[in-house]
C-alpha cells in the first residue's frame, strides 16, 4: 500500500520511519511513505502557502491552491484515484476497525494541516475523509499522520516479531473488543510485589481464564460501552457475565 503525505514538515518522518520495529513496514515497501511539501507548489518569490483569514482573526489559515497543486501531483504520481484524508477535530475518531480498515487498503492520500486551518474550499472540493484522534487539538496533522501509519504498518504481516502479537492488543476482535489484561516479567518478585498466582500456575486453561477475567474487570471499569457492545454482539459467555458479577 501507500501513503502519499502532504506536510510543510517532511522532515518529521524521517526518524518516525527510521524508527522502532514498524521501520521494517518502511524499509520492506509494505508500506509506502512518500512526502510532499505543498510549499514546492506555491506560486511567488516567497512561496507563500498561508494568508490571513477574510472576516478577520487570529492566526494564518493554508491556502487551496498550493495544497491543491501538491495534491494533484500525490495522485498523478499514484497513478490512479485514492482516499484523501484530513486530520481534523470535527473528523471521526480514529478506532480500531478504521485501522483494520486502512491496513488492508491500497493506502490514501494524508493533507497535515497547520496554523488556524485550511481554507474551507479544499476541504469540501478535495477532502473525502476526516479523522480525529480526540477531543484536542494539536499543532498540525503530522503527528495524526504518523498515528494512522504507525497503527496500519504494525498490522502488516512479518512486522511484529510475533505474528501473534497484535491478535492481543486492546480492542481486537479476537479479544472481543475487550481492552488487555495485565502483563508481567521477571522478577517474580519486585519491590513486594509479586505475580499473580494463576501466571506462575503453568496451568493454560487457567491462566486463560484469569486473563479474561481481567480484561473483563478492566473493561468494565474503564469502557463499560466496550462490554456492553460485546454482550450486545453475543461475545460474552456465561462464565463472562459471572466473572462480571463477581466485579461489581
Amino acid at each position: 500500500m501507500r501513503f502519499d503525505v502532504l506536510t510543510l514538515f517532511p522532515e518529521l518522518f524521517a526518524p518516525f520511519m527510521a524508527s522502532g520495529v514498524t521501520r521494517r513496514a518502511y524499509e520492506s515497501k509494505q508500506v509506502e511513505v512518500v512526502l510532499w511539501n505543498p510549499r514546492d507548489f506555491a506560486q511567488g518569490n516567497y512561496k507563500r502557502v498561508d494568508d490571513r483569514p477574510f472576516g478577520g482573526g487570529p492566526g494564518m489559515v493554508m491556502m487551496a491552491e498550493p495544497l491543491s497543486a501538491c495534491l494533484d501531483a500525490a495522485l498523478a504520481a499514484r497513478g490512479s484515484p485514492a482516499p484523501v484524508v484530513l486530520f481534523s477535530p470535527i473528523g471521526e475518531a480514529l478506532r480500531h476497525e478504521a485501522v483494520e480498515r486502512w491496513s488492508a487498503s491500497e493506502g490514501a492520500v494524508l493533507v497535515c494541516g497547520r496554523y488556524e486551518g485550511i481554507d474551507q474550499r479544499f476541504i469540501d472540493t478535495r477532502v473525502t475523509h476526516q479523522i480525529s484522534l480526540g477531543d484536542f487539538v494539536l499543532s498540525g496533522g503530522e503527528i495524526p499522520a504518523m498515528a494512522l501509519l504507525d497503527a496500519v504498518a504494525r498490522l502488516q504481516p512479518g512486522v511484529l516479531g510475533d505474528e501473534a502479537s497484535h491478535v492481543q492488543d486492546s480492542f481486537n476482535p479476537s479479544l472481543d473488543g475487550l481492552l488487555d489484561c495485565p502483563h508481567y516479567t521477571r522478577p517474580e518478585q519486585w519491590n513486594g510485589h509479586g505475580v499473580p498466582a494463576p501466571l506462575l500456575s503453568g496451568h493454560h486453561v487457567q491462566i486463560e481464564r484469569w486473563r479474561r477475567d481481567q480484561r473483563l474487570a478492566i473493561t468494565a471499569a474503564r469502557r463499560p460501552d466496550l462490554i456492553a457492545a460485546a454482550r450486545a454482539a453475543g461475545r460474552l459467555s456465561k462464565a463472562d457475565e459471572t466473572a462480571l458479577k463477581k466485579k461489581l
